[in-house]
């Protein structure tokens, strides 16, 4: 009997091992889970637009290395969807940016290319955690 695993399970998968790798600021691990053309748009809570392309996201994530900033691995998928080709993830994060405990709610489109699942691009929107 083999083991079939769907293209949602995959992409799911994915953003998993993303979210554990991103959390242990493991830079080469998420080097192969960041496409090369990866696009970042975060929006803050004052409703600014921040964009950032795959070198800019590694650097701000070994900036929160450096300054010892623990990365929360909590998630909340809200949906997964993909074919042979194309994968959408929309979850909820909780973490600490910029000295705030945050509420992140993403949107992160993937690419399936050179064998694996690669992310290329994430749109995030910021909300003060309050819980």
């Amino acid at each position: 009997m083999t083991n079939f695993i769907t293209h949602q399970q995959q992409v799911k998968q994915t953003i998993e091992h993303l979210i554990e790798t991103a959390s242990h600021f493991d830079l080469e691990k998420l080097d192969l889970i960041y496409h090369n053309d990866m696009q970042v748009v975060m929006v803050d809570p004052t409703g600014t637009k921040h964009t950032a392309d795959k070198t800019a996201f590694k650097q701000m994530i070994q900036a929160s290395k450096d300054e010892g900033v623990p990365m929360n691995t909590w998630a909340q998928f809200h949906h997964v969807e993909a074919d042979a080709k194309n994968g959408l993830v929309v979850l909820s994060r909780k973490n600490n940016l910029a000295g705030q405990d945050m509420l992140l709610n993403l949107t992160i489109e993937l690419r399936f290319e050179s064998d694996r699942w690669q992310v290329v691009r994430e749109v995030i929107f910021l909300h003060p955690d309050n819980n």
